[in-house]
């Protein structure tokens, strides 16, 4: 195991050059537009004046990150796991595997898709929860020269058949319970193979290639040994899907060098704390997360950390067993998943003061949860912020304060923030506004969303995130508000548009509007208000079978109110802050 990884936080500071200088080569294919973003002037000089937040760092973590080393996220993994052959990499329910093991068995699933004819930038769709097939499936896809295409297995018929035809995928992963999903799903698709993880028996399709995953593992291995394609950073490697403001699905397109970029930015943020080869992590968040992909099992693959898969971390019983079969080190999260580990009895007699590192993100951790997590820990929970578009890490707090900053910390390496106005332009310290991000962890743009990128940055490249925040003199930031209308449930973006075109098509249904509403458990919960024609008679329990016949679970609406009419502006324009702030008439 080379050290040099290991050490990118003690780089000598005359070596290195800012990742920021070149301008990167784009390629425009299938109809994508790159995004503006030009990296920074030659001539830029790096200060705490200029950025605030470097003075707040943890001890040794540098101002960049050299991304110049690595070519591809392959070479990234196996150069810097190559010490650690025979440790435990995965354990998951279904078996665990050593990093020279993973690394084999994602070698045979690359030699697979190629025999079967992907090629370099052809897109696998993977709807898997959190199981030993997932990392195999990533390395192996993104050694195949493939895009992976992260796939909630909770989704239904209705929002996998988007994701198929959006981002055009020509194999599909899935766990054999959300088979017949899949099936429902994959006509009209571009989706050519089937590969199907778990069950009993081989699984037979007609019309179309259907394989089980241990077999396809077999198949690659016994293939003759073929040269992999050679891979540069700027080739894509991820379509992460979000949202985003219009509730439209768009894969915001992560490149090799975004993710090799945010795990070197993570390794500088962490490395004088996390010790190579002997962490062990626990992974509750599911893995086609962006945040558990890059920073659980990415970045702390790279540090040689055994990571516990926890595949539904609903069930208590899994995170007991997660925490009492393992001598856990690290743990992320979000608010809810803290929450509840807390609530927990079962771990009452666990001794959390070995945990050195709680990583929260994905909502905003909540200051008695910290503090809870404080008094059986003796560490704070370390927020930090980020979002599918930036590969996420934008921001995290250093872990050498021992204090709760209620903050999401401080930008990482080689990553400018500015809190900017309306036009794009930055605002003093201090200022409220959009929080724009600038680095090489920012995506190159939304996959076929021409118009979407014209809007998703501003003239100079920053990428506009749609939250609003501040930045003090500290370099502290902090969120005001977040995307306009987004709820948060449990993690969870939901995007009311989504939830209001699928309440539309139910008959019975005048107008509708969707909006969140905090809760104690989730953060906050999805509540629908509709109008109903003047002789409707629409129930609540309609409106949630409907909706749960088309939505992941936690999309459904927890409340359903009718009500005589929607607020809106002279436009028409619905106001959906207005049902947050005022009593509105209620239908009789």
């Amino acid at each position: 195991m080379s050290e040099k990884l290991f050490s990118v936080w003690a780089i000598e500071r005359r070596h290195v050059e800012p990742p920021l200088k070149r301008t990167l080569r784009l390629v425009v294919a299938g109809g994508r537009t790159p995004h503006p973003m030009e990296e920074e002037d030659d001539d830029m000089r790096i200060t705490s004046t200029d950025r605030p937040w470097l003075a707040g760092y943890p001890p040794g973590a540098p101002a960049t990150v050299d991304t110049s080393a690595y070519t591809n996220v392959i070479e990234l993994v196996e150069r810097t796991t190559a010490a650690h052959a025979d440790r435990i990499a995965i354990a998951a329910t279904d078996g665990s595997l050593t990093f020279a093991e993973l690394l084999t068995r994602s070698r045979a699933w690359t030699a697979w898709l190629m025999d079967a004819g992907v090629h370099p930038g052809d897109r696998v769709g993977v709807m898997l929860p959190n199981a030993s097939a997932f990392p195999i499936t990533l390395l192996g896809t993104l050694g195949a020269g493939a895009v992976q295409v992260g796939i909630n297995p909770m989704y239904t018929t209705r929002e996998l058949r988007h994701q198929l035809l959006d981002s055009g995928a020509r194999v599909l992963v899935v766990s054999h319970t959300a088979l017949p999903v899949a099936r429902a799903a994959l006509d009209g698709t571009s989706v050519e193979r089937l590969v199907v993880v778990g069950g009993d028996a081989p699984v037979l399709e007609t019309g179309l290639h259907a394989t089980p995953f241990v077999v396809a593992l077999e198949q690659g291995a016994a293939l003759p040994r073929v040269e992999a394609p050679t891979l540069s950073r700027d080739h894509l490697a991820l379509l992460q899907y979000t949202g985003g403001t219009t509730g439209v699905s768009k894969g915001a397109e992560l490149t090799h060098g975004n993710l090799i970029a945010n795990v070197l930015q993570m390794r500088a943020m962490l490395g004088g704390t996390v010790e190579q080869g002997r962490e062990t992590i626990v992974t509750a968040l599911p893995l086609y997360h962006i945040f558990a992909l890059t920073v659980n099992f990415l970045t702390f693959l790279t540090f040689g950390a055994r990571n516990v898969l926890v595949a539904n971390p609903r069930d208590p019983a899994q995170l007991v067993a997660a925490f009492t079969g393992e001598a856990i080190t690290v743990v992320t999260g979000v608010n809810t998943l803290f929450g509840n580990l807390l609530a927990l009895p079962q771990l009452d007699d666990i001794d959390l003061r070995r945990i050195k590192l709680a990583i929260g993100g994905g909502s905003a951790i909540q200051g008695a949860v910290s503090d809870g997590w404080h008094a059986r820990s003796g560490r704070h929970i370390l927020e930090g912020y980020g979002l599918s578009e930036t590969a996420p890490v934008v921001s995290i707090n250093s872990w050498a304060n021992p204090a709760f900053t209620a903050s999401i910390g401080f930008p990482v390496p080689s990553t400018n923030l500015i809190v900017a106005d309306e036009q794009g332009l930055a605002l003093p310290i201090g200022s409220e506004g959009e929080l724009c991000v600038k680095g090489p962890q920012v995506m190159r743009g939304y996959w076929n969303q021409p118009e979407a990128n014209t809007t998703a940055f501003t003239p100079d490249g920053y990428f506009r995130t749609g939250d609003i925040g501040t930045l003090d003199a500290q370099g502290f930031v902090r969120l005001l508000d977040r995307k306009k209308d987004m709820v948060l449930v449990s993690g969870f973006n939901v995007y009311p548009n989504e939830i209001e075109e699928v309440i539309a098509r139910l008959p019975g249904v005048a107008e509708c509007a969707v909006v969140g509403m905090p809760d104690a458990r989730s953060g906050e919960v999805v509540k629908a208000f509709i109008v109903r024609p003047s002789d409707g008679t629409l129930t609540q329990e309609e409106v949630v079978a409907h909706c749960r016949n088309n939505l992941a679970p936690y999309k459904v609406p927890k409340h359903v109110e009718f009500i005589a009419e929607l607020p809106k502006s002279t436009v028409g324009k619905i106001l959906r802050r207005a049902l947050h702030a005022a009593p509105v008439p209620t239908a009789a």
